[in-house]
């Protein structure tokens, strides 16, 4: 039988980092050293939904129809980010696929999968995700839920809680990744090794946003990196398992911030709805919105006499590289009706912010806090916190108290300045060196010198001999 495979998802990881600075990187560099490494194509756009998406399934984000990190649900007209439902992938993805082979094959087959995307309801027998509790009164409980159920008690026993404000928010970095690698390392020693498991170790996501790839510690960050790394790979190769390691995208330095959305409301296409809670999104009557998403934009329009009158005005903004509709949108593979009317991409060192509002006293309330689901857009500044508020993590802890007393509150510590942003992604990098790497044993036909994200699904399939 071939030997179980675990798939690192290393987010930010370049080529350049394991030639230029191996000596951050011992274990990873060790196991590049010892099989192989190659730089990734990126899937565009090269957001953390899509690049998963694209890994799993084999094929592009006009087959698969993860056309970003959120999108305009036409139906209902809402905007939702970051949704976990596998049931939104629309092609097999690749645990799917080797179950029914194996299936076929008289054999059997078994996916973990922790914390990578899609987990709910994904067809696998073991998975591990962040998943909170909402209470009627508003409340948000952080939690953990897992397959078997009763795993979720096992952990927080043997880890403690998930650290969630270290997940995403201004205070997210190195502890995700940590309490992650632990989990995977637990897993791999107390359950039998999975023929595929899969691991996604976040942390490098987030400071290179905050201050751009140029300015980051990187030596501290890949060290960082490759101490969680290790505890995955140990544990591992202690089980006979390969190790893979894969990256989503890569990040530049950006001072450019497109408040596209907003240029849309000055120009009379969006529509808002002033209210007690600011001003708020009115999509059904808005006829034109762009679902803005690190460098790239989905535009929606309601009606189809508007196409050339906002391609004229978002390709003549500063900081647009190109906007692409109709049958070009083939060309970038995103032909799929999740996409938007029209698809804006960003020049190298600009990326699209999501606000509407003209007047930031008038920004909604949800604005100046972390919340990823009620925002129409990918909001970066939520990894900063707010410079005009003094002292705010004691201000986030007095609201924490208001809300245990049973007040209602809001953590409004979230600045609303993009120009505090300083490092995005979501296109492909011009230097194979700096694009996201994928790194091999030597017990697999090397593959090409650059080949695309897609290609690990066959990859997956072949080295368990289900191709």
């Amino acid at each position: 039988m071939p030997a179980p495979i675990v798939v690192i998802n290393t987010v930010g990881l370049t080529c350049r980092h394991v030639e230029e600075m191996g000596d951050s990187l011992p274990k990873i560099a060790a196991l590049a050293k010892g099989g192989w490494y190659r730089p990734f194509r990126e899937t565009l756009p090269a957001v953390t939904c899509t690049a998963q998406a694209s890994m799993l399934t084999g094929v592009p984000p006009s087959v698969h129809g993860i056309v970003g990190n959120g999108w305009l649900f036409r139906d209902t007209m809402e905007v939702r980010f970051w949704q976990q439902a596998n049931r939104l992938i629309q092609a097999p993805p690749v645990y799917y696929t080797a179950r029914q082979r194996a299936a076929a094959a008289g054999r059997t087959f078994r996916c973990h999968k922790l914390f990578w995307w899609f987990n709910q309801g994904a067809d696998v027998d073991l998975s591990v995700t962040p998943k909170p509790h909402y209470g009627a009164d508003g409340n948000k409980a952080f939690d953990i839920q897992t397959t078997p159920d009763d795993l979720a008690d096992k952990l927080k026993k043997k880890l403690g809680a998930f650290p969630f404000q270290h997940f995403w928010g201004p205070m997210a970095g190195l502890p995700s990744s940590q309490w992650i690698a632990r989990c995977a390392a637990y897993v791999l020693r107390e359950e039998k090794p999975a023929d595929l498991t899969l691991v996604y170790l976040p942390h490098l996501d987030y400071e290179t946003q905050r201050v751009g790839p140029s300015r980051v510690n990187w030596k501290q960050l890949l060290g960082e990196l490759d101490s969680a790394c290790g505890l995955v790979i140990d544990a591992a190769q202690a089980a006979g398992a390969r190790v893979w390691i894969v990256n989503e995208c890569t990040h530049v330095d950006v001072d450019q911030p497109i408040a596209l959305n907003r240029i849309l409301n000055q120009a009379g296409f969006l529509k808002t709805r002033p209210g007690p809670f600011g001003d708020q999104l009115d999509t059904n009557e808005s006829r034109a919105l762009a679902v803005c998403d690190h460098q790239i934009a989905h535009i929606y329009l309601r009606r189809q006499e508007d196409v050339e009158a906002v391609y004229k005005l978002v390709s003549n903004l500063p900081g647009v590289d190109r906007v692409v509709g109709g049958p070009t949108l083939a060309e970038l593979e995103l032909l799929h009706p999740r996409s938007g009317d029209l698809v804006a991409l960003a020049k190298p060192r600009a990326w699209f912010a999501y606000p509407f509002w003209k007047d930031d006293r008038q920004a909604p309330d949800y604005a100046r806090t972390v919340d990823i689901h009620r925002k129409p857009g990918y909001d970066p500044c939520e990894l900063f916190f707010d410079p005009a508020v003094a002292r705010p993590k004691f201000r986030m802890f007095r609201r924490l108290l208001g809300k245990k007393l049973g007040f209602r509150t809001l953590f409004d510590v979230t600045p609303l300045d993009p120009q505090l942003v300083k490092g995005s992604h979501g296109l492909s990098a011009a230097d194979l060196h700096d694009r996201p790497i994928f790194i091999g044993d030597g017990s697999t036909n090397v593959p090409p010198v650059e080949m695309s994200q897609m290609y690990v699904h066959n990859m997956i399939l072949e080295a368990l001999e289900l191709l």
